[in-house]
């Protein structure tokens, strides 16, 4: 009889340890499975993201390459695949050391501006435009008049070739005759830089910090326009996320 309980008692501890791991091994794979669902779910929301970029910077690159293709020619513009536009026409950069913007450039941003901004302020880019750069940039010469340091003296100079685009653009009809609503869209997004000599170009007008050939001092003396998307800054994100 005695032997019976034992037996019966050892029975049920048994199934009830049995019990015990079924359940921890139905939650640990419902705890795979929720993981495996949540990875799932955030690649996919990385691929909207990096897919939104690059459709929102190939429609982008295609309107400013249609509205602009015979006038980037004549002017000797070039227009990357990353959203920038190159001015590098010796006849319209900067005298060294000098930040008014010369005649033949003025008749250039005459026709270049309204027509870009046309493009950008589409209610389509809405919320897809994060920033538009208007980037200074001058040769590796000193520029004693704005600071002793090379360096910083030529941050103040393209700082303020950048500011005098800009300021041209504030100061034309098609700026003045926009909506206030547009106005404020336009101020939140433009920014005036200055990079002094960290990105010159060499004769061939590539970033002479990828070529690394020797700086040509005319072409580096320019300005660009850079568009940064929305999908910019979520791209980031998503980089600094994978990081961690």
């Amino acid at each position: 009889m005695s032997l019976s309980k034992n037996g019966n008692n050892n029975e049920g501890n048994w199934i009830s340890f049995s019990d015990i791991m079924t359940g921890l091994m139905v939650i640990f794979m419902f705890i795979a499975i929720s993981f495996i669902v949540q990875v799932n779910k955030e690649k996919e929301e990385r691929d909207i993201i990096f897919e939104e970029f690059k459709a929102t910077k190939e429609m982008l690159y295609a309107e400013l390459e249609n509205e602009f293709k015979e006038d980037f020619k004549k002017w000797e513009v070039e227009l990357d695949k990353d959203l920038s536009i190159k001015f590098t026409n010796p006849d319209v950069l900067f005298a060294s050391g000098k930040s008014e913007i010369r005649p033949y450039f003025e008749d250039i941003l005459n026709s270049f501006l309204p027509r870009y901004f046309d493009v950008l302020l589409q209610e389509k880019y809405k919320n897809k435009i994060a920033e538009i750069r208007i980037e200074g940039h001058t040769d590796t010469d000193a520029a004693p008049t704005y600071d002793r340091d090379p360096y910083i003296g030529n941050i103040k100079l393209s700082q303020e070739r950048s500011a005098e685009v800009l300021k041209f653009f504030r100061l034309m009809d098609y700026y003045k005759n926009l909506e206030q609503e547009t106005e404020f869209r336009l101020q939140f997004w433009l920014t005036a830089n200055g990079l002094s000599y960290g990105r010159t170009i060499d004769d061939d007008k590539q970033l002479t910090s990828v070529s690394g050939n020797p700086p040509n001092n005319e072409y580096s003396r320019r300005v660009e326009f850079k568009i940064i998307t929305t999908s910019n800054q979520l791209v980031d994100q998503v980089i600094k996320n994978l990081e961690k």
